[in-house]
């Protein structure tokens, strides 16, 4: 939907995990998707390098989120968004499906 504006199908799952999830990881995001997880990285250094993104280091993991400082993020979030929306329901399902931590074992499914 969004390739021609970021250049490839990877660019677009990527940025619309972000948007999703406000912050994201490469094997998090390359296990959402079934996608390579080099080529993750690189949609990630280059988006972060066009000041798009930005990452913190926690433990050992490389967190990307949105730059607050990029001068076109309200824009930005507002197509992704709408893409999100316009999005299969599978992708949507994936995306705003944000389980972090497992299942309590007594808890009834």
């Amino acid at each position: 939907m969004l390739e021609a504006v970021l250049g490839s199908e990877g660019a677009e799952r990527v940025a619309l995990f972000i948007a999703a999830r406000d912050k994201g990881y490469a094997l998090e995001i390359a296990k959402t998707f079934d996608m390579n997880v080099s080529n993750v990285q690189r949609h990630l250094e280059r988006m972060e390098q066009g000041g798009l993104l930005v990452n913190e280091k926690v433990g050992r993991t490389r967190v990307y989120q949105f730059n607050p400082r990029y001068a076109f993020l309200g824009e930005v979030k507002a197509l992704l968004n709408k893409a999100l929306s316009l999005a299969p329901a599978s992708v949507q399902d994936k995306l705003l499906l944000n389980r972090r931590r497992p299942r309590r074992a007594t808890k009834p499914l």
